[in-house]
């Protein structure tokens, strides 16, 4: 299967010589499960042009700093229409962060900065379906964001929630479209580096708790098994 990337952004300046882009992070978390895939990186908010999502076997949408509502960048409405001309053709389709967001937004959802602020370093999410956990009641995923899927699309079904974020899993009625607030492609040491970042950003409280947070292990990998599973699937 050859798997598109469609990154809309870089990781922060003063991380990425230790970490890498996130297509990487992405294919390393795919070689740890065992799951084989071509690559093919579309670094869309540098300009390379979408390609017709109806001729690509499968998509994935990663993090980005970008909010679903900075319609002053270029490629955010593009983005918009390959979202649900990918839908429309039930391409396989996973989002991860901004990708969960946008493809909410594109999909019918309302996408806004959360009043709650910042969700930084590991929170634990039930498990609102339990073909995704294994029989898991909660699942704990390391996150990164402000933005929330306040209102998920008429199309989605909740299957991973909490008090912070209600609609942190999304699983679409085509069959072939899936997102995620959390990250299970983020090795802990870059959590934490990101936690560290939010510094003067985010309330010192909430650093902390990031921090603290880490103690509890990452069910990542679980996340990331039902995603390989899902692109084998459909």
């Amino acid at each position: 299967m050859k798997l598109t990337i469609v990154e809309a952004g870089d990781v922060p300046d003063s991380l990425s010589d230790r970490f890498g882009p996130y297509a990487k992070m992405f294919g390393d978390m795919f070689d740890r499960l065992g799951a084989a895939y071509d690559y093919d990186v579309v670094r869309v908010h540098h300009g390379a042009p979408l390609p017709d999502p109806a001729r690509l076997e499968a998509i994935l949408l990663p993090g980005s700093p970008a909010g679903v509502y900075d319609n002053h960048l270029a490629w955010m409405a593009p983005l918009r229409d390959f979202i649900r001309g990918a839908y429309a053709a039930a391409i396989p389709m996973v989002g991860i962060c901004f990708g969960h967001q946008i493809m909410a937004d594109a999909l019918g959802g309302d996408v806004r900065k959360s009043e709650k602020g910042w969700g930084l370093g590991r929170h634990s999410y039930a498990v609102k379906n339990p073909a995704l956990g294994g029989g898991r009641a909660t699942l704990s995923v390391a996150c990164s964001h402000q933005d929330q899927v306040i209102v998920p699309p008429k199309e989605a079904e909740i299957i991973l929630g909490s008090d912070f974020t209600p609609n942190a899993g999304l699983a679409y009625r085509n069959g072939a479209a899936l997102s995620f607030q959390p990250h299970p492609e983020f090795l802990d040491e870059y959590t934490l580096a990101l936690a560290e970042l939010r510094r003067g950003k985010a309330p010192d409280a909430v650093v902390e708790r990031a921090v603290a947070s880490m103690a509890t292990p990452s069910d990542s990998p679980v996340v990331a098994g039902h995603i390989a599973a899902f692109f084998q699937r459909a």
